[in-house]
């Protein structure tokens, strides 16, 4: 059952966009649409979207250049190739570069449903809504946007830092990078912006949190990668 998934399609041919974008509506799922590599690659670093459909020869921006930003960017974003190009080299490229599946055109929608159901169900960013987030000393209760310890007292949390610890609490364990915060919580392009401000974010959250000092153990600094939430903080 699809629910409530988003899927991103890169297509140039209209009608075999429209055709997918046809089907996979029918199958439940919500879709974003592109015609070309350009608006196809601000669509995947700025759409919230649980899997890509990426064809490769796209005009503006080829599609291996697109998975790649992709996998620099959202390296969980689960990919799917959709390409003419059957060739052996072709299909070990977009998988080398982080591709999840491929389909070689032409292709029938019964195998494009069935392989979108097996990336999305075995990706590990499977979107999840949390309302609530304990840890030792009390709960964030997200959808208050509020923290309150065991001692009875308090403390608001802004939006942001809301949705920070939100996305950290749907991806346990997981180094994200501060550009993937940027891109997924901040919604914005992280090229050229300073990410000192998720820093600041992360320290405050740490201590609202009773995290802060030199040996936090819930929200955890990963050298040369960023943040992540310990599994069993």
């Amino acid at each position: 059952m699809a629910g409530k998934r988003t899927i991103l399609v890169i297509e140039d041919d209209a009608a075999i966009r429209r055709g997918v974008v046809d089907s996979l509506k029918f199958e439940g799922y919500a879709i974003h649409e592109a015609g070309d590599g350009e608006t196809g690659l601000r669509h995947a670093l700025q759409v919230d979207c649980d899997l890509v459909l990426l064809d490769l020869a796209l005009p503006k921006i080829p599609g291996l250049d697109i998975l790649r930003e992709i996998r620099r960017v959202r390296p969980t974003l689960p990919v799917i190739i959709l390409t003419a190009m059957g060739g052996e080299k072709d299909r070990v490229a977009g998988l080398k570069l982080g591709a999840d599946d491929y389909v070689v055109k032409p292709f029938s929608i019964a195998e494009l449903s069935a392989r979108v159901e097996a990336v999305i169900r075995r990706s590990p960013e499977r979107p999840a809504d949390v309302d609530a987030f304990e840890f030792p000393g009390g709960v964030a209760d997200l959808a208050r946007c509020e923290i309150r310890y065991d001692r009875g007292e308090r403390v608001e949390l802004s939006e942001r830092e809301r949705e920070l610890l939100r996305y950290l609490v749907v991806n346990p364990g997981r180094a994200i990078s501060r550009d993937e915060i940027l891109q997924r919580v901040w919604r914005i392009d992280p090229r050229g912006i300073s990410t000192r401000t998720i820093d600041m974010h992360v320290a405050r959250l740490r201590e609202k949190l009773g995290d802060s000092g030199d040996e936090p153990r819930i929200l955890l600094t990963v050298r040369g990668k960023g943040y992540m939430l310990a599994e069993r903080p």
